[in-house]
């Protein structure tokens, strides 16, 4: 008795429909990008590099967030809340030299928004969204204050000007000359966030 032949199955356009479905989930499929918190690591420590300079205590506002997400703020316990105005009342204290600062010229409190810096100790039992919310209040601190000159001295928000410059469909001769202006003002508030490592208690 002769064997029969199996039938063949023409397999010739299975690459062509594979390919086919590769391109259409590649074209379809949306890919979200977290932006996630600008800050400038600090580089590799040297043995032959200076010690950092000293700052004045009162050049310093402590925020300490505990491992019950609870605020203490120079000391005293604050709500979130109120941590954006408390951050921008040290900043824009301007006591010495400070034309554009607006502040009270507390003598205990921030001699100059340049050299005023925060300084921020999170415990490792913080939550993450308590970590992010107090990350985005001091930020916000700082945008508010470099809103309000740039309004002052060019017409428009230091957000709206960054939002131009980062715009891809903003020219590269508008882009020459946002530049100057947008370090003018990262100049006159600079971000000066320092960040500790978390304690364990």
């Amino acid at each position: 008795m002769a064997k029969r032949s199996a039938p063949e199955v023409n397999a010739g356009s299975m690459a062509d429909i594979a390919f086919l479905l590769l391109i259409f989930f590649l074209v379809t499929t949306t890919i979200e990008t977290d932006s996630g918190i600008s800050r400038k690591l600090p580089p590799e420590m040297d043995e032959n590099q200076p010690p950092p300079p000293v700052i004045k205590e009162r050049n310093l506002f402590t925020v300490i967030v505990n491992s019950n997400d609870e605020l203490l703020v120079e000391d005293e316990v604050m709500e979130l809340k109120d941590l954006r105005a408390a951050a921008i009342e040290f900043l824009d204290n301007g006591a010495e030299n400070c034309s554009y600062c607006q502040g009270a010229k507390d003598p205990n409190s921030s001699v100059n928004p340049t050299k005023a810096v925060i300084s921020l100790v999170n415990n490792r039992g913080t939550s993450y969204k308590r970590y992010i919310a107090v990350q985005n209040e001091l930020v916000a601190a700082y945008n508010e204050l470099r809103n309000r000159v740039a309004q002052q001295r060019f017409g428009e928000s230091f957000i709206e000007m960054e939002n131009r410059y980062n715009d891809a469909r903003t020219s590269d001769a508008n882009k020459e000359k946002l530049k100057p202006k947008l370090e003018e003002i990262r100049d006159l508030y600079p971000e000066k966030l320092s960040e500790a490592e978390p304690k364990k208690s």
